[in-house]
């Protein structure tokens, strides 16, 4: 694939097959990820990728204790609700998903099943998460860094006929995913990464979107033009 290909082709997918990934594979992806630049080469992030029964204990874990009404315990900072632009941006992929699962305003049992798919993780068959060395901890540039590689990752896999969606529900219940992942006290957990192959006929898979215009995002200064 060419680098655009990649970059436009891209969506998020919420659907997977029960197909295993073969870690080889997964490994291939990661390597081609940590290319991604960091702060003075600090290169903070490490994965736990994680399958089977593990992941599963995680999808219950995580599930049970959300709905039993355990506060979140994600270990970033969270600034509350979206607001204003951002909170309009966050309505509108919620309505292309909606629209396209088929899923009604009112239909409180089919919207709480699509939250329940997301404490799941969207069953995918991998769960890579992502995280750094809490040495570090406490300023902006080592989750700047977990950006750009969990980016580079979903790109890679992407390229290499995987499937990805950046996922914190699934890591809303920290002590559950340090369990069962083997996440160690010297990490902090910045997010998750659901990944497996595409289930094409799921249709959320076909979601692309929307991005905001180029002029509406950059501002050039010192051009004549």
């Amino acid at each position: 694939m060419l680098y655009d290909e990649v970059v436009k082709g891209r969506r998020s997918i919420r659907g997977y097959q029960k197909k295993p990934v073969p870690k080889s594979l997964i490994k291939e992806v990661i390597e081609m990820a940590m290319r991604a630049p960091s702060s003075l080469n600090t290169q903070p992030w490490n994965f736990y990728v994680v399958a089977g029964e593990p992941l599963d204990k995680i999808r219950a874990g995580n599930t049970e204790r959300n709905l039993a009404g355990v506060p979140d315990s994600r270990e970033f900072r969270n600034h509350g609700a979206y607001e204003g632009v951002h909170r309009e941006r966050q309505i509108g992929i919620a309505k292309q998903l909606f629209k396209v699962m088929k899923i009604e305003r009112d239909d409180k049992e089919a919207r709480q099943s699509w939250v329940l798919r997301g404490f799941r993780q969207f069953d995918a068959p991998v769960s890579v998460v992502v995280t750094y060395d809490r040495s570090i901890h406490g300023g902006d540039i080592a989750p700047f860094d977990c950006g750009g590689v969990t980016n580079a990752l979903v790109n890679a896999a992407w390229s290499r006929g995987l499937g990805c969606v950046i996922n914190s529900q699934g890591i809303m219940q920290s002590p559950v995913v340090r369990e069962h992942a083997g996440i160690p006290d010297d990490q902090v957990i910045m997010i998750c990464v659901a990944m497996g192959y595409p289930d094409v006929s799921f249709p959320a898979n076909a979601v692309v979107s929307e991005r905001k215009a180029v002029d509406e995002a950059a501002v050039f200064v010192g051009f004549e033009d």
